[in-house]
């Protein structure tokens, strides 16, 4: 979702004529106190909503009163999913809800969903809150991937909520939070999962043809079999844009660190960060995820995840369509991925495309030459922007792409932006210690200077034009 500004938004709602067999109807936690501490005045103003005084931000991303004409109240969304490659059936929004649906300007959805907003009948044995660490870590991963091009989730909204939290993986009690996300659509992977588990058939179409009208995009390839099936297009959509995201991720040096089916939006937006990590060194290996012992979601293998998560799509969606016609679909993530990955590559190179094989050599170049120098991945394609500084294999790669002007003072900076993990904890340090806001506010300008001087990013397959 990057991208261009849209003149006003209005409400409209169309999970309604879903919402009786796909969520639950909820009441959002009575927090103690609501303190602004984020707002995306950016995103506001291009919905149309930027013009609500904090009093009524807060009545409305705090208390969830609803806004006018939207859901009447907040919706839990069921879902199965494979964790770890495991398979649970007990899944759903524990801390979470879909709060809001708009219309942008250009006909497409938006969806305000939540983060920590108390709990749900999916919360298990959880309280349903989100610690404020949580919070603010989530609005740097979102503002450095859309620098970066990303196609990701926004963090529309924080505010500290006034609980002392309990965690056993970080020093305790903690400060709380509730988060707003914004994209396009919180409809997963397990979503369909659930259906298919649960032998709704009907429902399943349903949720096909729901996708299909709401997140619209490329028509399956002219040879592919049965491609004017709902079932078949929708899968060949979310395989063009997972492809896309892998690529993205690739060359942002992003790792997310839990890639199970209930955190794939069929909408192809990255969302849901937990344990993300940048990389220090281009290391392919490298997993952000503690609990992530045998590698599974490490860097490298991120678009082998994201390309098995397609294929559980798949499986659910055989109630629908025959396989050979669904198998068809997955054989594409393949090449999508490597034509993607080069054109992201140099994208972030500032050097124009000139097609798979080519753009291929100089990822390979590059790779090669991380690996050499250990050099962090951000400096490495600071340094060589534009081609400038390249010598020996990456020189020759770089032999007949076109550089695209660097334009923008960014690119005259002693060195890049970054997001090591060194970085979050001191902007961090500053809120749990000082209550200083103003590092975590100065790295959201720096890095929405980075996004400005790296442009557009390649539009990405599988997607209509972005808002």
């Amino acid at each position: 979702m990057r991208d261009e500004p849209q003149a006003s938004t209005r409400a409209d709602t169309p999970i309604l004529a879903l919402a009786e067999w796909l969520g639950d109807p909820v009441d959002p936690a009575p927090f103690p106190e609501t303190r602004l501490r984020f707002r995306n005045d950016r995103w506001a103003d291009a919905m149309g909503i930027g013009d609500l005084g904090d009093a009524e931000w807060l009545r409305h991303f705090g208390r969830f009163e609803p806004l006018p004409g939207n859901l009447p109240k907040p919706l839990a969304l069921r879902y199965h999913g494979h964790q770890f490659r495991v398979y649970n059936p007990e899944l759903g929004d524990g801390r979470g809800f879909l709060f809001a649906q708009l219309r942008a300007s250009d006909g497409r959805l938006l969806d305000l969903g939540t983060k920590g907003s108390g709990q749900t009948p999916w919360s298990r044995a959880g309280d349903g809150r989100l610690t404020l660490k949580g919070a603010v870590r989530e609005i740097l991963a979102t503002e450095m991937l859309e620098a970066l091009g990303v196609d990701t989730s926004k963090t529309f909204s924080v505010i500290e909520t006034g609980e002392a939290l309990i965690r056993g993986d970080e020093p305790s009690p903690t400060r709380s939070g509730v988060l707003t996300r914004l994209s396009h659509g919180h409809i997963r992977i397990g979503s369909f999962q659930r259906l298919a588990a649960q032998g709704e058939n009907d429902h399943l179409a349903m949720l096909v043809d729901y996708c299909l009208t709401q997140f619209p995009g490329n028509p399956p390839p002219e040879d592919a079999p049965a491609r004017n099936e709902p079932a078949v297009r929708l899968l060949h959509q979310v395989v063009e844009r997972l492809a896309d995201l892998a690529a993205s991720w690739m060359a942002a040096g992003f790792v997310h660190g839990v890639l199970n089916t209930d955190n794939m939006n069929i909408s192809g937006e990255s969302f849901d960060y937990g344990p993300w990590r940048f990389l220090p060194v281009w290391d392919p290996g490298f997993t952000a995820a503690y609990f992530d012992h045998g590698g599974l979601y490490a860097f490298a293998r991120q678009p082998e995840a994201l390309h098995w998560n397609c294929s559980q799509l798949a499986v659910a969606l055989r109630p629908l369509a025959e396989a050979p016609p669904l198998i068809a679909a997955l054989e594409r993530f393949g090449p999508l991925y490597t034509a993607a990955v080069g054109r992201r590559w140099c994208w972030r190179l500032g050097l124009a495309t000139r097609g798979a094989e080519a753009d291929g050599a100089v990822v390979a170049a590059c790779e090669q030459m991380l690996t050499a120098t250990k050099d962090q991945p951000d400096a490495f394609f600071f340094a060589h922007r534009g081609g400038r500084g390249a010598h020996g294999a990456l020189a020759k790669s770089l032999a007949g792409h076109e550089a695209i002007p660097p334009h923008h003072s960014y690119w005259n900076d002693p060195g890049p932006q970054t997001m090591l993990i060194e970085e979050v904890e001191a902007i961090w340090a500053a809120i749990a210690e000082h209550d200083d806001w103003h590092p975590l506010e100065a790295k959201i300008a720096a890095l929405r200077r980075m996004g400005e001087a790296h442009g557009p990013p390649p539009t990405p397959a599988g997607h209509a034009p972005r808002v």
